[in-house]
C-alpha cells in the first residue's frame, strides 16, 4: 500500500506526460501550416508562370518565337523550363496554349492554361491535403500586332 501511495504521489514524469500530450497537436499544426503554405506558393508560382507565358506569346518574345512568328513548341519549352526553376515538374500535357482567342468577350488574345497536380509530402498528417489537389491557372494577354 505504501508503494502505491508513493507511486501516485511521484511527480517526476509529469512534464514528460504533458509534453507528450501537447506535441502531437503542435506538430499537426506546424506540418499543416507548412503544407498549406507550399500549396499556396505552388499555386501562385503557376499563376505567375501563366501570366509570363501569355505575355511571351502576346508580344512575341524571343523565348516563344521561331524566326519572327509564334512557336508553340518553344513556348511549351519556355514554360517547362521556368516551372523547373521553381522546382515544379510540368510536362507538355499540363499546358494548353492558344495564341488567337477571346478573353472576356474581346478577341485577339493569347491564352495559357496550366494544370498541375499538387501532392502533399505529409498526406497522412494533413488529411485536408491527402490525395492530390489539381491546380489550374489561366492567363490572357493581348496580342501585339
Amino acid at each position: 500500500m505504501r508503494a502505491l501511495r508513493k507511486f501516485l504521489g511521484d511527480r517526476c514524469g509529469a512534464a514528460a506526460v504533458e509534453f507528450a500530450l501537447v506535441i502531437v497537436p503542435l506538430l499537426l499544426l506546424v506540418f499543416g501550416t507548412i503544407e498549406f503554405s507550399r500549396l499556396l506558393w505552388t499555386r501562385q508560382s503557376m499563376q505567375s508562370l501563366s501570366i509570363s507565358a501569355a505575355r511571351c506569346m502576346g508580344i512575341l518574345q524571343p523565348a516563344c518565337i521561331s524566326g519572327t512568328t509564334y512557336n508553340a513548341t518553344n513556348t511549351r519549352n519556355y514554360i517547362i523550363a521556368r516551372a523547373a526553376s521553381f522546382g515544379v515538374p510540368l510536362s507538355s500535357g499540363n499546358i494548353t496554349l492558344n495564341n488567337n482567342t477571346t478573353c472576356n468577350g474581346v478577341s485577339g488574345f493569347s491564352t495559357v492554361t496550366i494544370n498541375y497536380t499538387f501532392s502533399s509530402i505529409a498526406p497522412k498528417l494533413v488529411t485536408a491535403l491527402a490525395g492530390s489537389k489539381v491546380l489550374q491557372t489561366t492567363a490572357c494577354f493581348p496580342n501585339q500586332i
